[in-house]
């Protein structure tokens, strides 16, 4: 290697953790804090105005809901710092199994998981 690649190459190291420690200061990233009954309803009531769920399930992390319109499966999950909305049919969902505890549930642009107690689905809440 030459002396004008390291310096380069030191450069960027500095610029990138300048760039970090710039980000961190300002608080950017903030952790989501897990849905709970009154922030799942307020995030369906933005996310889905035009729908009102009967039942909605909240997973066990907190990291995600699935609620049931009639025929219509609203689901919510975590990604980044924010919450995704998307919607299925139920019957796509109600016949998913969950392994491990998890419930894979496959949406057009992701695959989010959440977390089911004792491996049942779906809940009795929704079914």
């Amino acid at each position: 290697m030459d002396k004008a690649l390291l310096i380069q190459l030191g450069g960027s190291v500095v610029a990138v953790t300048l760039l970090v420690a710039f980000v961190r200061w300002l608080g950017v990233a903030r952790p989501t804090p897990p849905l709970d009954a009154e922030s799942a309803k307020a995030l369906l009531d933005v996310e889905f105005p035009d729908h009102r769920p009967k039942a909605t399930w909240i997973a066990a992390d907190g990291a995600g809901l699935i609620a049931r319109d009639a025929d219509l499966a609203l689901i919510l999950y975590r990604r980044g710092d924010g919450y995704v909305a998307r919607d299925l049919p139920w019957t796509k969902v109600a016949s998913l199994k969950p392994t491990g505890g998890r419930l894979a549930v496959r949406v057009s642009d992701a695959r989010p998981t959440f977390a089911v107690n004792d491996d049942v689905w779906p809940p009795k809440e929704l079914a």
